[in-house]
């Protein structure tokens, strides 16, 4: 039932790409050797993995690690479409040598997600009809530029963007076509953002190419909220964490993952502070929970 799946690990556990401060003593090193030991097979890529995709197959390869994808961040709203299209070709050739088959991407014109001064569920950015057709048009190129390659792009629906809430990814899929666009699945962002997971896995079945997995503190989410804080003031006090240690209930969710024809990776990703919560530990706690539903 789950052989066309397999399961990865996001790096951002162990070194923080936004807030390098969190978990800059864990080397490169530590956090592909916990994953394959905590059970993985694949790994995202962070801001301490080599570039040259020589020598990071020499790192992957003895630990039977494959590259599931990686995060670009796309400027297709506010700025000129060329400057994100040199970006992506860069990052997409570097991603093929990697072997890998899809190429995360989200939209970052206007975004909040990085900005200390802005509140999470105040600040959150809307596009304006312009910005729709500037944002829909460009993910069609860079769709088109995915396949020269035999790769997809998936949209990370993601906290503090334009792109957020139920609303929006309907509007996104509505607006591009399924041959050229397909969609990033994450629970954590969709809960954050009051969405219900199952409803969105139902209606974008058929373009949902990419999952990750994080779980959500409650508390800490609505204290967030509460005290107009920003992203990643919930990110460092603890908001996301590995599935089956907060209050989403996976088992319906990966029921219908392996009922459906998803075929691709189940990326487990919890951003939290390593000094808090033991990256190790937490990888081996969220694989030893979803193995009770394979």
């Amino acid at each position: 039932m789950t052989r066309n799946i397999r399961y990865a690990c996001a790096p951002i556990a162990w070194t923080n790409d936004d807030m390098p401060e969190l978990g800059s003593e864990n080397s490169f090193e530590q956090c592909i050797s916990e994953m394959a030991l905590a059970g993985y097979e694949g790994t995202e890529i962070g801001n301490k993995y080599p570039r040259n995709p020589e020598v990071l197959k020499s790192y992957l390869e003895p630990r039977g690690l494959s590259i599931a994808s990686a995060w670009i961040s796309l400027y297709l709203t506010s700025k000129p479409y060329e400057v994100t299209a040199e970006a992506f070709i860069k990052h997409r050739d570097f991603l093929y040598e990697m072997g890998a088959k899809v190429i995360v991407v989200s939209e970052q014109g206007n975004s909040i997600q990085g900005k200390l001064d802005k509140a999470l569920y105040i600040d959150k950015p809307t596009f304006t009809e312009e910005e729709w057709q500037l944002l829909s048009e460009g993910l069609e190129k860079l769709g088109e530029l995915a396949h020269e390659k035999d790769m997809e792009i998936v949209y990370h629906h993601h906290m503090g963007t334009g792109i957020q809430t139920t609303e929006e990814i309907d509007e996104l899929m509505e607006r591009t076509s399924k041959d050229n666009v397909s969609l990033l699945f994450d629970t954590g962002h969709l809960v954050v953002s009051g969405e219900n997971p199952i409803e969105i896995f139902n209606k974008h079945v058929d373009r949902i190419k990419h999952i990750h997995f994080k779980d959500v503190r409650p508390e800490i989410k609505e204290a967030v909220d509460k005290e107009n804080q920003c992203f990643l003031d919930g990110v460092r006090k603890g908001m996301f964490t590995v599935p089956g240690d907060g209050a989403i209930d996976f088992e319906p969710i990966l029921n219908l993952i392996y009922q459906s024809d998803y075929k691709g990776w189940i990326v487990v990703e919890a951003e939290q502070d390593p000094s808090v919560a033991n990256p190790f530990i937490y990888a081996k706690k969220a694989k030893e929970y979803m193995a009770q539903y394979q």
